[in-house]
């Protein structure tokens, strides 16, 4: 098999790993919540903990493959994942749980990333929208298999073996890397940012702690206010360092490339309601609607077949009509799509929901085909792995943010229509709030440059070709 094939295929067993992982989660949370005794908007948190550790830790990502190999990463990642999905499965407490999900996302946020970096280092620019496409095809599995899978072991079994089975994937991957995976690091070895490390690290993780309790779940409201506050600050004060020091943990300097920042930015604010999706749903097909795990599983995995349709169109549909007129469009059909959930009802066929999940999930997966790539358009090869760590944390940091304002909203929602138990009538503003957050994003894809990305979606090609037959 070619490498630009190969590659792809190896770094798809992490991403296999990673969403089936948190799809099978999201289908489980009103049991798990049930089973440790917890308001079911309480396990947000088991979400949070995870993206916000991903957060944290991908900074490093880039670092540490350069420094250790990035193969040796990639095979340590995935030990850690595995670890951490023990952790879970004999965790008795929220906090217990809490802690293990961020045990997760510290491996998490080393698979990932670097398998990215091997991919980006590893395959020809011209060809790196198919490669995406592959690397994304059969993660999209996980996706699709999760939600039936977790709803079937939750609903007949006990939801503490949905984790168990990312442990055999996992031995696969860390064989396949043996095997398959160069040993891929920069010849020049940049030092550690130390202090940005730290200051950003603290930073972020005490902004999102404070932000997704809201006062409610774990600490009281003053202890919120305060982490929000000194996290804000400690992030504000490594900006400050990032661009003092030559050798910044997170290069915010790359924010002058104009398709980095233009597409990161429109990103982070898609992905925010894209972000509520795996929270939400779930609890408005199971607590609202009165479904079990496994038909809530059944609905819900409808999205990520929508996903699996588009990845095989989407480099052909960039390549018809470039990267800046498929962001703008696209993500207002897809923001459309998700603040349509909110009006599912009780009484809606099953038929019209499927639809629904599964065309709204084709506009979502060639959103992602585009986003995934285009920030990288402009930027050097030496510049990727700096470029891989700051999109990957702006990734996480809006996904983590998404499910806290679905979080948030749903919770308004609930104490103003009667305070008790969530009901179907709480769940509309929320799916109305996020993805009117996500439509946003379309200003930001606006600003980019009619021809951005040409190279890499095949335009340029197609436009060169009719000038050298006219030549």
């Amino acid at each position: 098999m070619r490498r630009e094939r190969l590659i792809p295929i190896i770094v798809a067993t992490a991403l296999f790993m990673e969403n089936t992982d948190s799809t099978v989660l999201s289908t489980a949370l009103p049991a798990i919540a049930a089973d440790l005794n917890q308001d079911p908007i309480a396990l947000k948190l088991a979400l949070t903990s995870y993206l916000v550790s991903l957060a944290v830790f991908i900074p490093v990502s880039g670092w540490m493959a350069d420094r250790f190999g990035a193969r040796n990463i990639f095979r340590a990642a995935l030990g850690v994942f595995m670890a951490g999905s023990i952790a879970c499965a004999v965790a008795g407490s929220l906090t217990g749980f809490v802690a293990a999900r961020f045990l997760q996302g510290m491996g998490g946020a080393m698979m990932v990333p670097v398998g990215r970096l091997v991919l980006l280092r590893s395959v020809p620019r011209s060809e790196l929208v198919s490669a995406m496409a592959w690397v994304t095809m059969p993660a999209l599995i996980g996706p699709v298999i999760g939600p039936p899978l977790g709803g079937f072991i939750t609903t007949y079994f006990d939801w503490r073996w949905i984790f168990i089975i990312n442990l055999p994937v996992g031995v696969v991957g860390i064989l396949l890397a043996t095997r398959f995976m160069g040993d891929i690091r920069e010849e020049e070895r940049r030092p550690l940012d130390v202090f940005g490390f730290l200051t950003f690290g603290f930073g972020l993780a005490l902004l999102m702690l404070g932000f997704s309790t809201g006062g409610r779940h774990l600490i009281p409201i003053e202890a919120s206010f305060a982490a929000s506050l000194f996290g804000a600050a400690l992030v504000a004060l490594y900006a400050w360092h990032a661009l003092r020091t030559p050798h910044p943990l997170v290069d915010l300097s790359l924010l002058k490339l104009p398709t980095l920042r233009n597409g990161m930015i429109g990103g982070v604010l898609f992905r925010i309601g894209v972000g509520a999706i795996p929270f939400l749903l779930p609890l408005m097909f199971q607590l609202g609607f009165g479904l079990s795990p496994v038909h809530s599983g059944l609905l819900t995995f409808a999205s990520a077949a929508g996903a699996m349709v588009m990845k095989g169109l989407a480099a052909r549909i960039l390549r018809q009509f470039g990267f800046r007129q498929v962001l703008i469009w696209n993500a207002l059909v897809a923001s459309g799509f998700i603040a349509a959930f909110g009006l599912f009802q009780p009484t809606t066929p099953a038929l019209v929901v499927l639809a629904v999940l599964l065309v709204g999930g084709c506009f979502r997966s060639l959103q992602f085909t585009g986003l995934n790539t285009i920030v990288y358009a402009d930027v050097p090869s030496s510049r990727m792995s700096g470029a891989t760590s700051l999109v990957s944390v702006t990734q996480q940091v809006a996904l983590s943010a998404g499910i806290a304002v679905g979080a948030g909203v749903l919770q308004f929602a609930s104490q103003v229509g009667h305070g008790h138990e969530l009901a179907a009538s709480d769940f509309w503003p929320a799916f109305l709030a996020v993805g009117l957050v996500s439509a946003t994003s379309v200003f930001f894809f606006a600003r980019l440059d009619p021809d951005a990305g040409a190279e890499m979606s095949g335009r340029a090609a197609i436009r060169a070709k009719p000038m050298a037959e006219s030549a």
